[in-house]
C-alpha cells in the first residue's frame, strides 16, 4: 500500500480513537508530508474540520506555488466543502481511499482539471462501514441528513 495513504489511514484511526469520525487526510509536497489531519467535528465541536480541512490547516500557510505541486490523500471521497478547498488552492491530484460509503464531488473535481485517483482500499471501506453501522446518528449529522 502507498505510504501516504497508510498515513491517512493512521490519521483516521487516530480520530476514531479520540471518539471522532474516522476520516484522515495527508497533504504531500514533493514526496514529503507537509500536513496531516483527521475529522475533528466531534472532538472540537467544529462544523468545518473535516479530514482534508484539518490537513490543510495543519500544513499552515503555503504559497500558491507549493499547493500547485501537492497531492492530497484522503481516506474518503471529499465532500463539497473539502473539494472546494482543493480546487481553490489548485491542488492538482487527489488520492481517495474509498468512495463506496460516500461519494463526494469527484466529477466536479475532474471538471476542474484535478487528477482524481480512487483506490477503494478495503481497510478504508471497512473502517467507514463499521463507523456508520455503529454511529448512524453522528454520520447522518456529518453528511447533512
Amino acid at each position: 500500500m502507498d505510504q501516504f495513504l497508510q498515513a491517512a489511514i493512521e490519521e483516521a484511526q487516530k480520530g476514531l480513537s479520540e471518539g471522532g469520525i474516522p476520516i484522515g487526510s495527508i497533504l504531500v509536497h514533493k514526496d514529503k508530508i507537509i500536513g496531516r489531519g483527521h475529522n475533528r467535528r466531534i472532538q472540537n465541536g467544529s462544523p468545518i474540520l473535516h479530514g482534508e480541512m484539518d490537513a490543510l490547516e495543519n500544513a499552515g500557510r503555503q504559497s500558491a506555488a507549493i499547493y500547485k505541486e501537492c497531492t492530497i490523500y484522503t481516506t474518503l471521497s471529499p465532500c463539497s466543502m473539502c473539494s472546494g478547498a482543493i480546487a481553490l488552492y489548485e491542488i492538482p491530484k487527489v488520492v481517495i481511499g474509498e468512495n463506496q460509503t460516500f461519494m463526494g464531488e469527484e466529477e466536479w473535481l475532474k471538471s476542474k482539471g484535478i487528477n482524481v485517483e480512487v483506490v477503494n482500499n478495503v481497510e478504508c471501506i471497512n473502517m467507514m462501514q463499521s463507523f456508520i453501522e455503529n454511529h448512524p446518528e453522528i454520520w447522518n449529522e456529518d453528511i447533512g441528513v
